[in-house]
């Protein structure tokens, strides 16, 4: 068994330069889709699944340029084509295309999920909020799609039947859009939920909170 083994004894000092969250930024470029403007983000971590989420907003036309830790997104050419089992597998993170898509679309065509082998992931959460939102859910092979049926999202009273960090953010990006008021109970309250709502909060964004 792997382990870390430190020996003490000795006061710390010096400085570090914290990255950025990965959680956070992993939604938020997917998320970017829904913006009508050039979106910068900084603090951009340096990792895979950045790269992977930059190749694939870059397939489906967006402009991205990145200056060290800084993203400059541009999601005004994006267009609706089928993201297939492929490059959309290598990431679990992919799966926030999902409600980015069917928000700006009212559709999508996205291949399953992957991400790092820790044991299954289900999102059967995130397909309860889509659904209860209006869009239909159906397979074919390892693709999965999703369409509002012409009518567009409409905003719906969705409970979490267990705290989800993943379902909460992408039933919020898919709720950008949607018309009328959603509400998500049991949702998750980790520091990427406010990262994903703070830039549409300082557009006139429809987020607001409520505490037990």
């Amino acid at each position: 068994m792997r382990k870390i083994v430190i020996n003490g004894g000795r006061p710390l000092q010096g400085e570090i330069t914290i990255s950025g969250a990965k959680n956070s930024v992993v939604a938020l470029i997917p998320a970017i889709i829904l913006s009508d403007d050039i979106v910068t983000l900084d603090c951009v971590p340096d990792i895979s699944d950045v790269a992977s989420l930059v190749e694939i907003m870059e397939i489906m036309g967006a402009t991205v340029k990145r200056y060290e830790d800084v993203l400059e997104i541009d999601p005004r050419g994006v267009q609706n084509i089928p993201m297939p089992y492929g490059k959309i597998n290598s990431l679990r993170a992919s799966y926030y295309f999902y409600g980015s898509l069917l928000g700006r679309f009212g559709e999508a065509t996205v291949g399953l999920p992957g991400g790092c082998d820790l044991g299954p992931r289900p999102i059967d959460l995130h397909l309860k909020a889509f659904e209860a939102m209006g869009a239909k859910v159906s397979y074919e092979g390892d693709n999965m799609n999703l369409s509002a049926q012409g009518k567009g999202l409409h905003g719906a009273s969705i409970y979490m039947d267990t705290v989800s960090v993943g379902a909460t953010i992408n039933t919020m990006i898919a709720a950008v859009k949607a018309k009328g008021r959603t509400v998500i109970e049991n949702a998750a309250r980790e520091p990427e939920i406010i990262d994903v709502a703070y830039p549409f909060e300082q557009h006139g964004g429809p987020y607001s909170w409520c505490r037990d």
